[in-house]
């Protein structure tokens, strides 16, 4: 074989290898995309519930607004509401900004800055959702006493009892459940968070 016959052999092969290797990164690429985004995926479906069971009780104390008839529980009801639908809508916007984050059109460097980013994003609205969720349970509870059994919670209630007993339940139960949801979503996004590494480590 003739000298110049071989270095058109082996050009040919060195670009069926790159073309194999580009192949090869760019599969690697979408498989790691995936994995990631079905941590996130995990996150984003007990979410959606949340969201259509936040949106029914909203909806349930806008068609029920004219049963509220005083100012404070008028005042209670809107906020209850507002927060109903804005904390689940935010929520959702920062899940999908993270679980949309597109490894193959970004450098592993924007990706880590945009993750970094969308991150702290996500983990300072679960303090904010952390802290209204904890108020809506006393704005939401004379709401609910009026809609559902007609009661004025501030005026119309003879014994106090059954909110001494149960207030402490649901403020006890809102600490476990939350901690425990916390806990899911730290795992959830620690295991992204190591797939985002190994996406390094691949490079």
């Amino acid at each position: 074989m003739e000298l110049e016959e071989m270095k058109e052999v082996w050009s040919e092969i060195s670009g069926q290898l790159e073309k194999q290797k580009k192949l090869t990164d760019k599969m690697i690429i979408m498989m790691t995309q995936e994995q990631y985004r079905k941590k996130w995926n995990k996150i984003a479906y007990p979410e959606i519930l949340g969201t259509i069971i936040c949106f029914g009780m909203a909806l349930l104390i806008f068609f029920n607004i004219s049963k509220l008839e005083t100012w404070y529980n008028l005042l209670f009801g809107i906020s209850s509401a507002i927060i109903l639908l804005v904390l689940p809508i935010l929520s959702l916007r920062s899940i999908n900004k993270m679980s949309g984050i597109n490894f193959y059109k970004n450098s592993y460097k924007d990706t880590l800055i945009k993750y970094t980013k969308n991150k702290k994003q996500f983990q300072s609205l679960q303090k904010i959702s952390y802290y209204l969720s904890f108020l809506l349970i006393f704005l939401i509870l004379p709401v609910t006493s009026k809609i559902m059994d007609g009661k004025d919670l501030f005026t119309s209630i003879n014994n106090i009892w059954p909110l001494i007993i149960f207030i402490p339940i649901g403020i006890t139960f809102f600490v476990f459940f939350t901690k425990w949801v916390k806990k899911c979503y730290s795992n959830n996004i620690n295991e992204a968070e190591n797939i985002l590494k190994d996406l390094q480590t691949e490079e």
